[in-house]
């Protein structure tokens, strides 16, 4: 048993594909971030596939610097072994990944170096059962924004990432809204004052999308315009062809958390964000 790491993402999905294909869903951020980095390769990126004896692939990883490494779900084994082989383990500051898989890895952190680590965020992944759309809508219809909104769907983003807490003022998101603009996965829900919501949705991959994120300003919300433009870009990728329509919530916010029900989506697994001392 044993871990293979590259940094070509091709080389990544040619020797992982089957592994996640067969659970898309738990997978799906694993998926669609090497998607866009075979497309556009990262300047700095790790991806790992953990291989059993019997030659099967069991578990995969992806660390795009700076950011935390995503985990998806492996047997505990193959977590605690990722510790001594990631290069910059020791440097991590967060993980991410299925509670028992992000738990494992960072006990195991936690054994070698000394440093204590905490939970600092919840998430859910759900997916989309029968979707039910907002009734009776609110005013307005959905728009595919264009490059002349990427100025302003970049205060957006940036506004979308303090409230989740990622505020690292280094990070530009022109690149990402650039990608997401040109490929038509960027979508505002418009009024006659202009938008007033947005959400993206990722590439389909193997049959599943991802919509993220979903951002409504302070001074818009309450009005139905999340649900509307999640039901809209929701209905618009599975006419696309996907066949599992997937979003993570903060699980401290129950607010959207019911919306997203309200909408469809039900459960598939809960995820944690662990942090470093």
């Amino acid at each position: 048993m044993t871990w293979q790491i590259t940094e070509d993402a091709a080389a990544f999905r040619a020797a992982a594909d089957d592994h996640l294909a067969a659970d898309p869903a738990r997978n799906t951020v694993l998926l669609t971030l090497s998607e866009g980095a075979r497309r556009r390769p990262l300047a700095s990126a790790r991806y790992g596939w953990w291989t059993e004896a019997d030659g099967r692939v069991t578990g995969a990883f992806l660390f795009t610097l700076p950011h935390e490494p995503a985990l998806g779900p492996m047997p505990p084994d193959a977590a605690r072994a990722l510790v001594h082989v990631l290069p910059d383990a020791r440097e991590v500051t967060s993980v991410r990944g299925e509670e028992e898989t992000a738990a494992a890895f960072a006990q195991e952190l936690a054994a070698q170096t000394g440093r204590r680590w905490t939970t600092t965020r919840r998430m859910r992944l759900y997916r989309l059962g029968a979707l039910t759309p907002p009734d009776p809508a609110p005013h307005g219809r959905m728009r595919t924004a264009t490059a002349e909104d990427i100025p302003f769907a970049v205060a957006w983003m940036e506004a979308f990432a303090r409230d989740i807490g990622e505020t690292d003022d280094e990070v530009d998101h022109t690149p990402n809204v650039e990608a997401r603009v040109a490929d038509r996965r960027l979508h505002f829900w418009e009024t006659d004052d202009g938008p007033v919501s947005m959400a993206s949705v990722s590439r389909i991959v193997a049959g599943q999308a991802r919509v993220s994120p979903v951002y409504t300003p302070p001074e818009a919300r309450r009005r139905g315009y999340a649900g509307a433009v999640t039901s809209a870009v929701s209905r618009a990728v599975l006419d696309a062809g996907a066949r599992q329509v997937l979003l993570f919530t903060d699980l401290a916010n129950p607010t959207s958390n019911a919306l997203y029900q309200r909408l469809g989506y039900r459960p598939v697994t809960d995820h944690v964000g662990l942090t470093f001392a």
